[in-house]
């Protein structure tokens, strides 16, 4: 569904992405791991066109998208949940909403009722701002947000960051059940163990910006997880 090939990034003159190889395969839930710094968000802003790559390929499918802007990409399919969710405060609940159909062309309506009703919550919130929500009430808005205009590939930044168990628990729930019911493909960034491995089929490491393991989720052994990701 997703590959990267050959993949550089720099901040200034910061090299943060190092010759990054990354599959993400069609119909799978796969985890992108590490300590912090490593450049997991950043490789995930690379593959939504909010910063440039310095060389490489990232693709859709066959279709590339590293020359195409941001918009473009969500067009094709892919939706973004951030790290912080960066949901509108001022606006309510469903109006945030509707700013994730601006990629649709048809059955607006329809899309925003099975939002609501995969979030029953937000239903009952729909006229609340979106500020006055708990954090994990705004974790399901830009999940619902993301979901809203139907992408094949759904990419969320520490979906758990921030969030109380029971919501945690509910959110791997629906990520599992939306791929399997549906074969949305996932690519999520995550540091919490537990949930990685119930949720995910594969996974992969990012150390110093460099792809240095692989594999399905039951390969992620011990060993790695002390060599790369313990603090």
């Amino acid at each position: 569904m997703l590959t990267l090939r050959g993949v550089n990034q720099f901040y200034g003159g910061s090299h943060i992405l190092w010759d990054v190889d990354l599959d993400v395969p069609s119909g799978r839930i796969t985890c992108l791991m590490g300590r912090n710094g490593m450049g997991k968000t950043t490789l995930l802003k690379c593959v939504m066109g909010l910063l440039p790559i310095q060389d490489g390929d990232i693709l859709l499918e066959e279709t590339p998208l590293h020359p195409l802007a941001a918009e473009r990409r969500a067009s094709l399919g892919v939706g973004y949940v951030p790290q912080g969710r960066e949901i509108f405060g001022q606006l309510t609940v469903e109006e945030n909403l509707r700013l994730g159909q601006f990629v649709r062309k048809s059955g607006q309506a329809a899309a925003l009722e099975r939002v609501y009703t995969t979030f029953p919550v937000l239903k009952q919130m729909a006229r609340r701002r979106g500020g006055d929500l708990s954090g994990g009430q705004q974790q399901q808005l830009a999940i619902g947000r993301a979901l809203i205009f139907d992408p094949k590939l759904l990419i969320l930044d520490e979906p758990c960051e921030g969030i109380q168990p029971n919501i945690v628990a509910e959110i791997g729930d629906l990520l599992r059940r939306l791929n399997n019911d549906t074969g949305l493909t996932v690519l999520l960034v995550e540091q919490k163990l537990p949930f990685a491995r119930r949720v995910a089929d594969g996974f992969r490491i990012l150390d110093k910006g460099r792809l240095v393991a692989d594999g399905d989720i039951a390969g992620l052994s011990d060993e790695l997880v002390a060599r790369h990701l313990s603090v």
